[in-house]
């Protein structure tokens, strides 16, 4: 499957979306394939936007190794300019 970002069946939010509703996007876009796909540009080097350690976004979807914060990029558009955060309350849901 694709990382297409094209929104399809993923319910609510776009590629183009910011912030919460663009994680959410990304954790539920292809029935949540998009968000453990490696960028395919490669790794995005970035500032946690909670805590502001730095770290490497390697997925569409990814956590601040400090604090937990929950970050994700667009297949459409990753550059770390498009890296949007979640908030300081967000948290993964458990995926089980």
């Amino acid at each position: 499957m694709s990382g297409c970002g094209c929104g399809c069946g993923s319910g609510g939010g776009g590629p183009y979306s910011k912030g919460r509703e663009l994680v959410e996007f990304v954790l539920n876009a292809h029935g949540g394939a998009v968000r453990d796909q490696s960028i395919m540009q490669g790794p995005l080097a970035t500032v946690c936007q909670g805590c502001r350690a730095p770290f490497v976004l390697v997925t569409y979807l990814g956590q601040c190794p400090g604090c937990g914060g929950v970050h994700a990029v667009a297949p459409l558009s990753p550059t770390a300019e498009n890296i949007q955060y979640a908030g300081d309350d967000y948290r993964l849901p458990d995926v089980g």
